[in-house]
């Protein structure tokens, strides 16, 4: 993906019960879905449907609770999620310090800037989970990415 494909997002919203606002102010670095064990897991879903953004961009309203897990690559990922009813907020790799992964559904109504470029984690994919034919997918994590 070129620079001038990455949209910059200006969104807020808030957590099903409204304890806890999410802002993300900035470039979006990569879009994605994951169809990792794990995603399908914290989803419900077959896959994550994720944006990744600058450290910087995001900004919390509220407090989140956070839980640390190994993850496939044998770094650490926490997912951030409120604390009262659960919406998940973002996730961070120990992989990527400076980034967060924000679930796109958590902007309902604003994430047409929304364009995913591929699936990670084709390994994974549930047959029954209909993922575009045109994304590039990958059976683990992209080739070539930093690790």
């Amino acid at each position: 993906m070129s620079s001038s494909e990455r949209p910059l997002v200006d969104l807020t919203a808030r957590c099903a019960c409204g304890s806890v606002g999410l802002s993300v102010r900035g470039p979006v670095v990569s879009m994605l879905m994951c169809s990792c064990l794990d995603c399908q897991r914290a989803t419900g879903s077959g896959h994550a449907t994720v944006a990744l953004v600058p450290a910087a961009a995001l900004q919390l309203d509220g407090v989140a609770k956070s839980f640390d897990r190994p993850s496939n690559s044998g770094a650490t990922f926490t997912r951030y999620f409120c604390p009262d009813c659960g919406t998940p907020l973002y996730g961070q790799s120990s992989r990527a310090p400076d980034m967060r992964m924000i679930p796109v559904g958590f902007f309902a109504g604003q994430n047409d800037w929304f364009e995913p470029n591929q699936l990670i984690f084709a390994r994974s994919r549930q047959a029954w989970d209909l993922i575009a034919d045109h994304l590039p997918r990958h059976e683990t994590y992209r080739q070539g990415a930093a690790r």
